[in-house]
């Protein structure tokens, strides 16, 4: 548990030193791994694009594990994805993340006029259509949909031997002078895909 605490923390603060000076030169890069020789993964996206992106040796390499409605507490902290579908709010992907995560609902690139919202969660309760979310991201309070079937997915501490050809890989990274390095990884781990 304790190594867990740690590892979130962790992630929450490669966020925070993120700033918005490296948000405006990011990407969020999806898709499969091809190859990695310990320093450069290669990446081909789900938009058909091969990618090279430089793995520095301090940025911790995070695996996939299963995540569920059933884990869903309140008072956790979550990163939810969201759409709006028939006037209503509606994830297309549900993360806890580290309580140091930055709060907030901003737009994000998950699905065209997708909407991320960092919050914590005030209550679960059982809806039409799935389960309804309360979500408190500090400036204001959205109430969101889980439609059954919702991808759900938990960043766990990997190694770099987790990145082999064929895995699911998301990478947060920096783009500078033609360069695309990464900040940010996450893998697929037993079947287990990255949902963000």
């Amino acid at each position: 548990m304790r190594s867990r605490v740690s590892f979130q923390a962790m992630v929450g603060l490669m966020m925070l030193a993120a700033g918005p000076a490296l948000a405006q030169q990011a990407s969020n890069i999806r898709g499969t791994v091809t190859a990695f020789d310990g320093k450069v993964i290669a990446i081909k996206t789900n938009a058909g694009t091969e990618v090279s992106v430089d793995l520095p040796e301090a940025v911790n390499v995070a695996v996939t594990r299963p995540f569920t409605m059933a884990d869903v507490k309140p008072g956790m902290t979550l990163g939810v994805t969201t759409v709006v579908r028939d006037d209503k709010i509606v994830a297309i992907d549900v993360r806890p993340i580290p309580p140091a995560a930055p709060p907030g609902l901003t737009p994000y690139d998950l699905a065209p006029q997708s909407t991320m919202t960092n919050a914590v969660l005030e209550a679960s309760v059982a809806a039409t259509g799935g389960n309804e979310l309360t979500l408190n991201y500090k400036t204001g309070t959205v109430k969101v949909l889980v439609p059954p079937g919702t991808p759900m997915s938990q960043a766990a501490p990997g190694s770099r031997a987790d990145i082999k050809p064929g895995e699911v890989i998301y990478v947060f990274a920096r783009n500078e002078g033609g360069k695309t390095t990464a900040v940010r990884v996450q893998v697929s781990k037993d079947g287990v895909k990255p949902t963000q």
